[in-house]
């Protein structure tokens, strides 16, 4: 029987996930970088993702986030943007939920981006009024029907 010659097994890999709790601060984007939506995930550490310039890119996450930040469709994240070639980015960084909101109040994002927690499509404050899908009449309104 082979000797451990290590320092232990995947756990002490995968350590302990003390720093997501603490609030760090809002990283803007820079010349170069581009903010974007993840559309899909496609494994081999890549995504594809719609940045907010309109282009969808293929991403390729980097190995300081691979297997320790996990990305999941609709997630707002910041890519940075490959020089000879535009169709493919490098993920630099995932917002969490609440600083993804933070770009939207700051006009970071535009308006129209969907800030959905989750794949489940979590509901805008938009689609809040929508739950009630009738339309009420007056009496006088029946009347000229």
């Amino acid at each position: 029987m082979p000797k451990n010659k290590g320092k232990g097994g995947k756990n002490r890999k995968r350590g302990k996930n003390e720093a997501d709790d603490e609030k760090r601060e809002l990283v803007f984007k820079e010349d170069g970088q581009e903010y974007a939506q993840v559309l899909r995930m496609l494994g081999n550490g890549r995504c594809e993702a719609m940045c907010i310039d309109g282009t969808k890119r293929l991403c390729h996450i980097r190995g300081k986030m691979h297997k320790k930040v996990w990305i999941a469709a609709g997630d707002i994240i910041l890519v940075g943007l490959r020089d000879y070639q535009d169709d493919k980015a490098d993920v630099i960084l995932k917002y969490m939920p609440d600083e993804a909101r933070l770009l939207k109040a700051y006009g970071e994002l535009p308006e129209n981006t969907r800030l959905n927690e989750g794949i489940g499509g979590g509901l805008d404050e938009e689609d809040d009024g929508a739950v009630n899908d009738y339309i009420e009449f007056e009496d006088e309104d029946i009347d000229k029907i």
